[in-house]
């Protein structure tokens, strides 16, 4: 017997086969692009998500050897928030959004007058900001009209692909708190008074179900193109970062994890419905009606790296793949030939705005201190930098709630192979950190959550049992103080330009339309 789980990140798609022992036996990836046509707008092709799910199906069953009735059901997480916009057929009428999309601003404003900030945190628990899939839905109602009218269901990418194996269009507990604005996170429902003032139809979202039910069976088109067996069950699925979360043995409250994926961000469970203003939060998939997990976030985390690369090491990383090398390690070893600090480069990591605590998405990246002595790999190193403060910015505003955190911080996926950016978070961090030795990730979190729909295994206790957790390091008490002189600066320097970030995006939208 055999379980599937299927991720979608911002930057790609992975595919992991498990079988009953909770053991990994066939891995796939794909990346595919991101289409950022103009400022703000962050899309990808919705069609190349159910592409990727038929081209790396077929591949993890080759290399398991197994047959596709051997697979006894699967699971989907996506990052979040993520819109994908269906008609009745359940074809996209438009691209889909992905989790760096920040165009939505004039709406965020609309919304703030016409609902206020306080009654959108007391219902969604989250506040305000143009990353919740409401709001996107408002930009295209009154934007692109002729698209909106062709919206049957608004889905994330995981209950995309769920629907393109069932044909039922479903949503979880554990990724409806991205709706946001109407979302009543504690209650689990839509908030009838507030869709009608905004004028959306409670029929454009999807029904809503624990991770872990089963909502529907692979379909025999479905089958045709995927190679799964026709009747495989589908769970209802989760949002990544719970997926890999959970997978790696976080599943008790106190528990905290860290990504440095596309974007950046750790969370930190939690039994009670105690909410930080600041900060995002939604369930947790060990128990998505009672239990909730808080996330900072950074917004371009890992993706800072992934575009260091695209731009700086293009050659480089052309002739190590043509090598059958990682240019992330080449990467990673000009960064480490950079002291602590950078030697006076700092960077405002705030690429496609940015999210926990500052929430502004007009900010953009910053190099301060740029000379001619810096290297590229002093970019690499600042960028690392850059991320970790951003990160502990959140950090230390939930640790003065007091709020439960077991350490040592758990590293999981993305950047967290980096020994050189582990070391620089636990620096930073001034905590113990230790790194998760099976990083399979997302998408063995999201079989291990088929495998528990159908009871293949008992219950959560699987993922705790499994992992095994590696390369701990201890904080350096000099270099935490090098760093907090650092990100001393790193806050200034935000609050000497916020204002200057509004007078750039004013006037690149004057001329870019004229």
């Amino acid at each position: 017997m055999y379980v599937l789980g299927i991720d979608y990140g911002t930057g790609g798609g992975k595919v992991a086969l498990v079988d009953a022992s909770a053991t990994v036996v066939g891995y796939a990836f794909q990346e595919y692009p991101i289409f950022t046509d103009l400022p703000g707008w962050s899309e990808h092709d919705p069609n190349a998500y159910w592409d990727l799910a038929c081209t790396l199906i077929p591949k993890v069953l080759q290399q398991a050897g197994i047959s596709a009735d051997e697979v006894k059901a699967l699971a989907v997480s996506s990052a979040m928030p993520s819109l994908v916009m269906v008609d009745t057929g359940g074809e996209p009428v438009a691209r889909a959004y992905n989790l760096m999309d920040r165009r939505a601003t004039a709406e965020v404003e609309w919304l703030r007058s016409t609902i206020g900030d306080e009654r959108i945190f007391e219902i969604s628990k989250n506040r305000l900001d143009d990353h919740p899939m409401i709001v996107n839905l408002l930009w295209e109602k009154r934007n692109r009209p002729e698209v909106f009218a062709r919206v049957h269901k608004a889905l994330s990418i995981d209950g995309f692909i769920t629907a393109k194996f069932t044909g039922k269009f479903t949503g979880h507990y554990s990724g409806a708190g991205f709706y946001g604005v109407a979302y009543d996170l504690v209650n689990r429902k839509f908030d009838s008074g507030i869709l009608a003032t905004i004028g959306l139809s409670e029929s454009l979202f999807p029904d809503l179900y624990r991770c872990e039910q089963i909502v529907g069976h692979v379909t025999e088109q479905a089958s045709r193109a995927c190679s799964l067996a026709i009747g495989t069950p589908v769970c209802a699925g989760q949002v990544d970062c719970n997926a890999g979360w959970s997978g790696a043995g976080a599943i008790e409250a106190g528990d905290i994890q860290m990504n440095l994926g596309t974007c950046g961000n750790f969370g930190i469970i939690h039994d009670k419905p105690v909410f930080h203003d600041s900060m995002i939060a939604f369930n947790y998939t060990t128990d998505s009606e009672h239990t909730y997990i808080t996330v900072p976030t950074t917004t371009t985390g890992g993706h800072l790296i992934r575009y260091l690369r695209d731009n700086y090491f293009k050659l480089e990383a052309e002739q190590q793949t043509a090598q059958g090398k990682d240019v992330y390690d080449l990467i990673n070893q000009e960064a480490a030939t950079v002291p602590a600090g950078s030697e006076g480069l700092v960077i405002l990591p705030y690429m496609m705005g940015e999210r926990t605590p500052i929430w502004d998405v007009y900010a953009r990246g910053v190099v301060f201190g740029l000379s001619l002595h810096h290297t590229r790999g002093h970019l690499v190193r600042a960028m690392m930098e850059s991320v970790a403060y951003a990160l502990y910015d959140s950090f230390s505003l939930i640790r003065e709630t007091g709020i439960d955190i077991h350490t040592p911080i758990v590293l999981n996926e993305g950047g967290a192979k980096s020994e050189l950016w582990r070391r620089i978070i636990t620096d930073v961090f001034d905590c113990p950190t230790v790194m998760v030795e099976n990083r399979v990730g997302a998408p063995y979190g999201d079989a291990l959550l088929a495998g528990i729909a159908i009871g293949m295994y008992k219950d959560f206790s699987v993922a705790k049992e499994k992992a095994t957790y590696v390369g701990r390091m201890e904080p350096d008490s000099k270099l935490h103080a090098l760093y907090m002189d650092y990100f001393k600066l790193y806050k200034e320097l935000y609050g000497h330009v916020k204002q200057d970030f509004r007078t750039l995006a004013e006037l690149a939208k004057r001329y870019a339309t004229t």
